[in-house]
């Protein structure tokens, strides 16, 4: 029970704190589970470009606090986030996604990277709301 003095001003200030930190651990399962239906659509749509099966299968989900494979684009070679999980193709014996990506001179272009993205966007994005929303909602309530 809140004090006299402090109008519940405590109570207030422990559940902006539980809702500022809830967020983070909450949405993880959301981050993952999107990286890896992009990386499935992703796939699928890079079947048409199928040759060896060399691109479709550099196609990776990296979790937060991980590398991505060297050479993979887009971005080369960085470290996730702690709230980030990055989809990437391509690594240090494939590196060409984006000449199957963009096409050559020689080529015609064959997306799947970024139509896979557009296609998914607000799918992934309202499943991290969703979650988002939820933890701190719980976190409010001071839920467990």
């Amino acid at each position: 029970m809140a004090s006299k003095t402090d109008n519940g001003l405590a109570a207030t200030m422990a559940a902006f704190d539980r809702a500022q930190k809830a967020p983070r651990e909450a949405v993880m399962p959301a981050l993952l589970r999107s990286g890896e239906e992009l990386a499935g659509a992703q796939k699928a749509l890079a079947e048409r470009s199928r040759d060896t099966g060399a691109l479709i299968e550099s196609i990776e989900v990296t979790p937060p606090g991980h590398p991505t494979p060297p050479y993979s684009q887009p971005g080369s070679a960085q470290v996730a986030g702690e709230t980030e999980v990055l989809v990437t193709a391509g690594n240090s014996d494939v590196r060409y996604p984006h000449l199957v990506e963009y096409g050559t001179a020689n080529t015609e272009a064959q997306p799947f990277f970024w139509p896979a993205l557009r296609l998914l966007r607000p799918r992934i994005q309202n499943r991290i709301n969703r979650a988002t929303k939820q933890a701190i909602k719980r976190a409010w309530n001071n839920h467990d």
